[in-house]
Parts: structure tokens; sequence; C-alpha cells
């Protein structure tokens, strides 16, 4: 049996996992390049007993070059930018 896990990161909502035994690889790679799938924290693929991490493969497949920056990352990007904002600031 094969299947596709998708989780998805919605914050500070929390994440969902998509899975569904009947969709297929290529399904998976449409929703990615459709923008269904949005926000993804891994796509794990399970066959029989053993599951692989295929996130950097289907995102490829779907023309996604990378994964979107974490909100993490991004909240420190503001403060960086803020701090610089002040540091030039003319007294």
């Amino acid at each position: 049996m094969q299947y596709f896990v998708v989780v998805i990161d919605y914050g500070q909502c929390g994440r969902e996992a998509v899975v569904d035994p009947e969709i297929t690889r290529r399904e998976v790679v449409s929703r990615v390049a459709s923008g269904e799938y949005r926000d993804i924290c891994f796509i794990h693929e399970g066959i029989d007993q053993s599951v692989e991490d295929i996130t950097q493969d289907i995102l490829a497949e779907a023309a996604v070059s990378e994964i979107p920056a974490s909100g993490a990352n991004l909240q420190a990007a503001r403060f960086d930018h803020a701090h610089d904002l002040r540091k030039h600031e003319i007294a």
C-alpha cells in the first residue's frame, strides 16, 4: 500500500496532516503546484512498512524552488530592519 502525508503549517493555529490513501504522487504534485497545498512542513511517502521524506522531490517536481521561511525568520528580519532604520536615523 502506498500513501502520502502532507503536513501543512497554519502558524499559531497549528498543523494539519492531509492523508488520503487514494491520492497519487501526480495529484500531490498538482496540488502543490496549484497552491492548494501551501506552507508545507513536510511530505512523507509511505510504502508498506517504510516511510520516506520526499518534500524536496515533490517541491522540485512542482517547480517550487524552496520552502518558505518560517514565521520566526520573518519576524527576526522585521526586527533587524527596524533596528537598521533606528541606527541610521538622524538625531
